[in-house]
């Protein structure tokens, strides 16, 4: 006997639709998880592929290079055709790019591989919270994004511990390889249920693509980016230019986007408070935690000598926390509204206050134990932010424009991610440059300038939470 049942805007009744969520949250946790997976990996291509400095950067920022180029014309594309199609289309990508990137026997064909892993990634990701949209409602649909959110924050804390255990198991020479290969049979199997599980178009409207808004707003974003993630290959300040050319391009967009006939995003979600907010808190609150793990790994590694499984277990209270919150956020978001993101964001800080202290006071190889309550503190915190924040964001946003409007708010997520990993490491290494290598300390800089971001995403969450009580 079926128990679904599809209503004319494709909300799905009974447990179908959590069965097509869960499909979605492996393909997006996947794609998260390779935005830090490879960092505890890089010492092993490195010999492996006899890789340059610049060669491992570009696999690290290749990739997420590419994943925000795409975001906002692929959510476009999964909301005027077909969700399923472009969900589907994104991960056969992405396990073919993480075959081939297993298979590397160059550092060109590696990093030529994590380009078109980024690009799967952004054609992805954007269709799952598209879905969240079309097959939930209301308190259910904070449950979802509850999950999604408990994805996002352990995929991107768990990337090390994973990355560690699969070159503990594999070894050194091999290891590596793994890191891309597990993808392959996990992509498969979830193709096969997507096919299966995911809803069928319910729109009868064939929208245009708005090709020149594509090209401004994508050649916008690698201009924003590019810098940013090769800030410490680029060492000139001239390519800072580049930024000023992206804000300029971005600019024109917004301007052709006005008079577009069949504009790729609607700029009026922009005058809803809920979303232009929602948009700058996670801006913010990414470009401050992401960098987190950017700073750790490196000092744990690079400064302490731990193992990558050990740096990758140092991290794991954070990824504790961050999922479990992230599952009881999105049952309370619809209580208590803006208010529990900023109860988040300042757990966050006293998480992180913690952690500069601990550091302060035992910076020797014991730092992964006195920095575990902090980090599962800030971890708590940080699974009080995403859901709830994403959930608020897009909780007035028709369904027929989540894809677009998620791939805006990702876009932005990208573009803080690489902000303040370029801001947070240039200070981490000026700071280790300064003090003749002294990783502790370069540590304990970086994370103030962390603290600074997660303050100001603070200040925006109170500042909305007040404009909310005066106009009630």
């Amino acid at each position: 006997m079926r128990t679904e049942t599809a209503d004319a805007e494709g909300v799905w009744d009974g447990r179908r639709r959590w069965q097509a969520l869960s499909v979605c949250l492996v393909a997006a946790f996947m794609t998260l998880l390779d935005v830090s997976i490879v960092n505890v990996a890089l010492p092993s291509i490195r010999d492996g592929l006899d890789a340059s400095e610049a060669g491992l950067q570009w696999i690290l920022s290749g990739y997420a290079l590419t994943f925000g180029l795409v975001l906002v014309p692929a959510g476009r594309l999964g909301d005027a055709r077909s969700r399923r199609a472009v969900f589907m289309t994104g991960l056969s990508l992405f396990t073919l790019a993480s075959g081939l990137a297993g298979l590397a026997p160059t550092v060109l064909f590696l990093v030529l591989a994590r380009l078109l892993q980024g690009v799967a990634g952004g054609i992805l990701n954007p269709q799952v919270a598209g879905l969240i949209q079309q097959l939930f409602r209301g308190a259910e649909r904070g449950r979802a994004f509850g999950a999604l959110g408990s994805v996002i924050g352990i995929a991107t804390a768990v990337g090390p511990l994973l990355g560690g255990a699969l070159i503990a198991v594999a070894g050194p020479d091999e290891g590596w390889r793994w890191v891309f290969y597990v993808n392959v049979p996990v992509g498969v199997a979830a193709l096969v249920l997507a096919w299966r599980l995911l809803p069928a178009p319910v729109y009868g409207e064939r929208q245009g693509l708005d090709p020149a808004g594509v090209v401004l707003l994508g050649a916008g974003i690698v201009c924003v980016l590019l810098p940013l993630v090769q800030e410490q290959q680029w060492r000139s300040d001239l390519k800072w230019l580049l930024v000023l050319a992206g804000v300029v391009l971005i600019a024109v967009f917004a301007a052709w986007e006005r008079r577009a006939r069949t504009p790729m995003m609607d700029l009026a979600l922009f005058r809803l408070r809920s979303y232009a907010l929602g948009s700058t808190i996670a801006l913010l609150y990414f470009a401050g935690f992401t960098a987190v793990f950017f700073i750790f790994v490196l000092y744990l590694q690079n400064g302490l000598g731990y193992s990558a499984l050990g740096a990758g277990l140092a991290i794991t209270p954070f990824a504790v926390g961050s999922g479990t919150a992230s599952a009881v956020g999105g049952r309370l978001v619809a209580r208590y509204g803006r208010p529990l993101v900023a109860a988040g964001l300042g757990l966050v800080l006293v998480g992180l206050g913690a952690a500069w202290v601990a550091v302060e006071l035992h910076p020797g190889g014991g730092v992964a134990w006195v920095t575990a309550a902090p980090l599962l503190v800030a971890g708590i915190g940080s699974g009080l932010v995403i859901a709830p924040n994403q959930t608020i964001t897009l909780s007035e946003v028709p369904h027929t424009e989540g894809g677009s409007a998620a791939g805006v708010l990702q876009t932005g997520q990208r573009v803080g991610t690489a902000m303040g990993i370029a801001a947070v490491g240039s200070v981490f290494f000026a700071s280790l440059s300064r003090t003749g290598g002294d990783w502790a300390a370069a540590f304990r800089y970086g994370l103030v300038v962390i603290m600074v971001l997660v303050l100001a995403a603070l200040a925006a969450a109170v500042a909305d939470v007040a404009t909310g009580r005066r106009s009630g």
